[in-house]
């Protein structure tokens, strides 16, 4: 069965579809993915690899296989993000498996002379190894890919996201035809029980659990949410899964609603996030013009339809009675529990809301059984864990691992170690909820209790690499900044108590901190942890306190030395020019914005302190470390 679908428009079906017709969807994939004398040019269209130029390189793409006349043996497809994010634009030649990276338009026609016409490789666009400089032409000989367990970013890079044939043509829906046509509401839950998987938006309660409760509330009307309010500085995990494989997140939520018995769902998305919002919904009108939503899906007599509603980017909509609150069109505020969600939550009824990247591993639980999935991890966390990696490391981007896989190895195997050979200082993971993760502890393993106990949480994954130039007391005020912004303010402890450790940590870093100010900023943290009303306030602390728990005499070198260690508090430097180490090159001439530096060919700056503003643009450009 062939169903006609172009990039813009939901595709049409002949009839819905049956059990039957996936199969033969199957088959046309493979048939096509593997025809003699056809190439596949998967080029990367998520958000990072768009603001680097993609759209200007795959069109110059179009231009050069039309004008050669390869359009019949060329298919070039766009899909979602890659994962290689410090690479982009990017594209992949099949069935070679040829990675080219950091594209600009105007390589396309070498690319397609040599590549597509001679199948000859061009060198100078091939990832190389950063330590031998050799290229390294196939993907899955690149470290950052072949270091990796893709289960829940199966499909990305290599599907085309709006094309529901791709994703079917990658077993799409056969999960949810095993969850509908064989198997009960209860089975489903116990296969979710078996896996092991733990909500992936932080704070990791059982999935198969959380569904238990709701299955067995009383209620004919219930509610299947998924949370894409992601808001975490530096985390772009849910925001990548939506962009490159909606479906996935479709196929989890009839899961979940055939497990309660709920026949609507919402999938609640920042407006931040356009491109994912587009292709969600591009997605939804594909699956119910086949039949995959709506009315008897599958032929199995089981109802359900998806909604998107848009958040306004309050980063406490991801908090899950905030949430709730916010698509009933009331101001995004939490309320006390219990009453639990799973009894009581969208409009009062029962409710079960689940994250992006947890619903995307549900089809694959399904199809293959919770106890393949529980097969990787550790004895508590199961399955594999994206991360957002980014930060002070030479490999920013999307990394799956499984449960149980040292931070170190995230750090340096697959995100390829620190730039400019710095030291590594420390860890940020799990976002403003979460704490840093110092470089003696790198060894500790992706576990949510044992990432706990050196006081960080496993968040929703994002993960900030931070370089020896990192001033933590400075990066501790970062997060309160975005914390107190954040705040809803309902109550007293959350609004009024980070208010005033901000005023704290601002006072430290501009060299005004006395005696018994740490003392004060852990008393404030034990109140509001303790009496917050929800998870942001109560989390809001964690940034605070594992920056004091190891790096406690950058603190106290603030306050009593009047001094910032890593040199990045502007109120506690004075700038110099080391006339040992300078180079004579004048960068730091060429980026002063106030003209404070003196300097002529071949002499050694002079900055002028008084002139000086300390904007710190000197001591970023100078590669020699010269500005003391």
């Amino acid at each position: 069965m062939t169903v006609q679908h172009d990039n813009a428009s939901c595709c049409t079906a002949a009839r819905r579809l049956t059990v039957d017709d996936l199969a033969v969807m199957r088959e046309e994939y493979a048939a096509r993915l593997h025809a003699p004398n056809m190439r596949h040019i998967f080029i990367c269209g998520g958000t990072g690899c768009h603001a680097t130029g993609s759209i200007a390189v795959k069109n110059r793409l179009v231009e050069e296989v039309a004008a050669r006349g390869l359009t019949d043996t060329v298919r070039i497809v766009e899909t979602g993000c890659n994962g290689f994010c410090a690479l982009g634009p990017l594209l992949l030649v099949h069935p070679e498996n040829i990675f080219y990276q950091k594209l600009a338009a105007d390589d396309i026609p070498e690319l397609v002379e040599e590549q597509l016409v001679h199948g000859r490789q061009v060198e100078r666009l091939l990832y190389r190894d950063p330590q031998t400089k050799k290229p390294i032409p196939h993907f899955g000989d690149i470290p950052f890919f072949a270091r990796q367990q893709p289960w829940t970013l199966r499909n990305k890079g290599v599907i085309n996201p709006e094309s529901v044939e791709d994703y079917i043509g990658r077993d799409g829906y056969r999960g949810t035809a095993r969850a509908l046509l064989e198997m009960t509401p209860e089975s489903i839950v116990q296969e979710m029980l078996t896996s092991g998987l733990r909500g992936r938006g932080g704070a990791g309660f059982p999935t198969g659990m959380k569904w238990q409760f709701a299955q067995r509330s009383a209620g004919d009307v219930k509610y299947v949410l998924c949370n894409a309010d992601e808001g975490d500085p530096g985390a772009f995990m849910d925001r990548s899964i939506l962009e490159a494989d909606p479906h996935a997140v479709l196929e989890g939520m009839i899961i979940a609603a055939r497990a309660i018995n709920a026949h609507q769902g919402y999938i609640y998305c920042r407006s931040e996030y356009p491109l994912a919002v587009r292709r969600v919904q591009i997605a939804i009108e594909q699956a119910r013009a086949l039949g995959l939503l709506g009315h008897n899906i599958l032929g199995s007599g089981f109802d359900f339809d998806v909604e998107i509603y848009q958040g306004a980017g309050a980063f406490v909509c991801g908090e899950e009675t905030a949430l709730m609150r916010s698509i009933e069109g009331k101001r995004g505020m939490p309320r006390p529990r219990p009453p639990f969600p799973a009894h009581k939550g969208l409009w009062e009824k029962p409710t079960i809301l689940n994250n992006v990247e947890t619903l995307a591993n549900v089809a694959q639980i399904m199809l293959n059984g919770g106890a393949w999935y529980a097969s990787v991890g550790t004895e508590k966390s199961k399955g594999t864990k994206v991360f957002a990696l980014s930060g002070d490391v030479n490999n920013i981007g999307l990394v799956e691992v499984p449960m149980g896989t040292p931070l170190r190895s995230i750090v340096y195997d697959i995100g390829g170690g620190i730039p400019k050979k710095r030291k590594l200082k420390a860890v940020q993971l799990g976002g403003p909820s979460g704490g840093c993760i110092p470089e003696a502890y790198l060894d500790v393993i992706i576990d949510y209790e044992e990432i706990a106990k050196v006081g960080a949480i496993m968040g929703s994954g994002g993960a900030i690499v931070m370089d020896d130039r990192t001033c933590m007391v400075d990066m501790a005020r970062f997060f309160l900044d975005f914390i107190q912004d954040e705040s809803c303010g309902k109550c007293t402890p959350c609004r009024e108590g980070t208010r005033r450790q901000l005023e704290l940590l601002e006072k430290i870093c501009a060299g005004k901190g006395e005696d018994g100010d740490i003392e004060l900023l852990e008393e404030l943290s034990s109140m509001i942890t303790e009496s917050a009303l929800c998870g942001l306030g109560q989390t809001a602390s964690n940034p605070v306190l594992s920056a004091l728990r190891y790096f406690r005499d950058e603190f106290d070198a603030h306050i009593k030395e009047k001094k910032c260690p890593a040199k990045r508090c502007a109120a506690l430097l004075d700038f110099t020019v080391n006339a040992d180490k300078c180079k004579k090159c004048g960068k730091c001439f060429q980026t002063c914005p106030v003209q404070a530096i003196a300097w002529q060919k071949k002499e050694v700056a002079v900055i002028n302190r008084d002139i000086c503003v300390r904007c710190m643009s000197c001591f970023e450009a100078c590669p020699f470390d010269a500005i003391d």
